[in-house]
């Protein structure tokens, strides 16, 4: 498969990174630190038009394919896991379900102002018991009398209340039949009675993105709130977690990719025993080592956003690639921290946030060990 990028998709490289360099560069170090949510780069975000980018004109977005908006997740993660972590969660997991399963009505009413910055929009699934077992979720939506009555919590939910977050995309159990639950998806606006949002905080990772939990207190929203139909929540979830799962295995790559960059030229800077230290083999060999990682997981992830856009089965490949970039970020980051011995424990020195912030990675959107059950069911089913 031919992954010679267009011209269009170098410049969108180009452009993120610069972007990424001049703008979230200088202040990810301190947005870190404090734990902050930074509501201005998210406007600039979508001032470079990167909210939407896969949605039709008419939406707000500029038609772009699955790979340039991956791209466009990479970058930014090449320099900060908690701006591409808002990039990746309001596209892939806020808008995408709207996209894919809404109405016109509703993509029209929505749509457009989840592409300028100015809005995020959130998806709930996890809750404090339902976690890589969907099926085990509590929260309730009742249809009666042409509404909807929810109650439940949802817990780790990116984008979901900070003072920009519009709305949430949350499955419930609509029906319980014959012993089995059936799930619904349901929109939940902010400011809908009975619906609070409440900042997670004293995070290890990505401190700069907006985590909540949302809680349903005999929330009440309109009939035609439903997205997609009665009973399709299993459905929506699952195939909102493939797309997801593409733009994770981005993160990763990205991650890697800054950490190999910091590690590379760390081993240009630093003298041991009166040379730079990557003149030793065991750390040109551990450099060599990550930069095939990398390249190897850049192919992957590359070939299955293909797969998408050609409008072909993709899900085996978005597992393997968020399970192997994610992975992989994890090792690259271990071996940048190792290459600037204590300074890497630093947090004057990038590679510890990078270092942190890759620990989530093998966690969200679905463990390591559920791309493997994933993978493994797929390739026997084969």
């Amino acid at each position: 498969m031919n992954f010679e990028l267009s011209e269009e998709q170098i410049l969108i490289r180009q452009t993120v990174r610069d972007f990424a360099e001049r703008e979230v560069k200088p202040l990810a170090q301190d947005l870190d630190e404090k734990g902050l949510f930074s509501i201005e780069l998210t406007k600039k975000m979508g001032e470079l038009g990167l909210f939407g980018m896969y949605l039709p004109e008419k939406y707000g977005g500029q038609g772009l394919d699955t790979l340039s908006y991956i791209i466009a997740v990479e970058e930014l993660a090449r320099i900060d896991g908690s701006q591409a972590a808002t990039l990746a969660a309001h596209n892939s997991l806020g808008i995408g379900p709207l996209y894919y399963y809404g109405t016109e009505e509703q993509k029209m009413k929505y749509l457009p102002q989840l592409t300028t910055g100015n809005a995020l929009w959130a998806f709930g699934l996890t809750e404090p018991d339902a976690g890589s077992d969907s099926r085990g979720t509590k929260t309730t939506g009742k249809l009666k009398d042409g509404t909807w009555e929810i109650n439940g919590s949802k817990i780790f939910i990116t984008n979901g209340a900070s003072d920009i977050a519009v709305g949430v995309t949350t499955q419930v159990v609509s029906a319980v039949i014959d012993g089995k639950k059936q799930f619904s998806t349901i929109i939940v606006e902010k400011g809908t009675g009975g619906f609070s949002q409440v900042q997670m905080h004293g995070k290890m990772m990505w401190r700069a993105s907006d985590t909540a939990e949302l809680y349903f207190d005999n929330c009440v929203v309109p009939e035609e709130n439903l997205l997609g139909k009665v009973g399709e929540g299993s459905k929506i979830m699952l195939s909102t977690l493939d797309n997801g799962r593409l733009s994770i295995a981005a993160m990763g790559l990205g991650l890697a990719q800054g950490a190999l960059e910091m590690a590379v030229q760390y081993s240009k800077e630093r003298k041991q025993f009166g040379k730079t230290i990557n003149s030793f083999q065991a750390i040109s060999f551990r450099i060599a080592d990550m930069a095939t990682k990398v390249e190897l997981g850049r192919n992957l992830l590359y070939k299955a956003c293909k797969l998408k856009d050609a409008h072909k089965d993709f899900g085996k490949q978005a597992a393997m690639a968020k399970l192997y970039c994610s992975e992989i970020a994890k090792e690259v980051a271990d071996d940048a921290v190792q290459i600037h011995g204590g300074y890497g424990l630093m947090k004057d020195y990038p590679i510890e946030r990078f270092y942190r912030d890759q620990r989530l990675l093998q966690i969200g959107e679905g463990t390591s060990e559920i791309q493997r059950l994933v993978i493994a069911r797929k390739v026997i089913n084969e």
